[in-house]
């Protein structure tokens, strides 16, 4: 698949206490998930293009919507859930995606938003 209407991002939302509190076998179940949504990917007709956890929010820098862009430490919104990863895939549907997406650890609030078409 190469047409970029079937693209997709999968953005992951967490807490990012709950990794930082979780045992190590915790944590290794947690990327047990990760593996396994990425081994069955074709199960459910999703090419995986590019994938990536993101550093905590605290090594963050936002750039406020001012004349002066005004650049700040740490996130944008002041929320207990912070954007901690994404998976940028490929699949003929969203509900593709989805189905998919319900492999991932049941912790994350999950968006899937189609990559625009410019």
């Amino acid at each position: 698949m190469t047409d970029d209407r079937t693209r997709w991002m999968v953005l992951l939302y967490e807490d990012e206490q709950a990794w930082a509190d979780a045992t190590p076998e915790q944590q290794e179940a947690y990327l047990d998930r990760h593996r396994d949504y990425e081994t069955r990917a074709g199960d459910h007709g999703v090419a995986i293009l590019s994938s990536d956890a993101l550093q905590p929010t605290t090594t963050a820098t936002t750039l406020r919507p001012d004349a002066d862009r005004t650049a700040t430490d740490g996130p944008f919104a002041e929320t207990t859930e912070h954007l901690g990863g994404f998976y940028l895939v490929e699949a003929a549907t969203q509900d593709d995606v989805v189905a998919h997406a319900r492999l991932l650890p049941p912790s994350y609030t999950i968006e899937v938003r189609p990559v625009a078409i410019l």
